[in-house]
């Protein structure tokens, strides 16, 4: 078995970041047949996510997402590949719903 441990942090606030987590549980159910399930709480969520050879739970907070997985014998072979696409998949998200960051305005002389 291998495990694959992510933790990415965000300024999103809980709010967006629960938006951002149920866009990436719609895309992994479509693309990856997973059956994922999400648990909302009063500071942070869960999506907990499994299909044959895969389980693992995705933790949403208001400034960070934790996502831990195991992968069975077969896939754990590929758990680097599984590991970038996951990145790759969860850095676009966030990067499609980061708050932009405000310019200071010049100084007139």
């Amino acid at each position: 078995m291998a495990d694959i441990n992510i933790h990415r942090k965000h300024t999103l606030g809980l709010a967006k970041a629960r938006k951002v987590a149920w866009q990436w549980a719609e895309q992994v159910e479509q693309e990856f047949g997973m059956e994922c399930t999400v648990i909302e709480g009063p500071s942070s969520d869960t999506v907990q996510f499994t299909r044959s050879g895969v389980n693992g739970q995705l933790i949403i907070a208001a400034d960070h997402f934790d996502l831990k997985a195991k992968l069975g014998f077969l896939l754990g072979a590929f758990a680097k590949t599984i590991e970038s696409e996951i990145l790759k998949n969860l850095d676009q998200l966030l990067a499609a719903n980061a708050r932009p960051v405000a310019k200071k305005a010049a100084r007139k002389k």
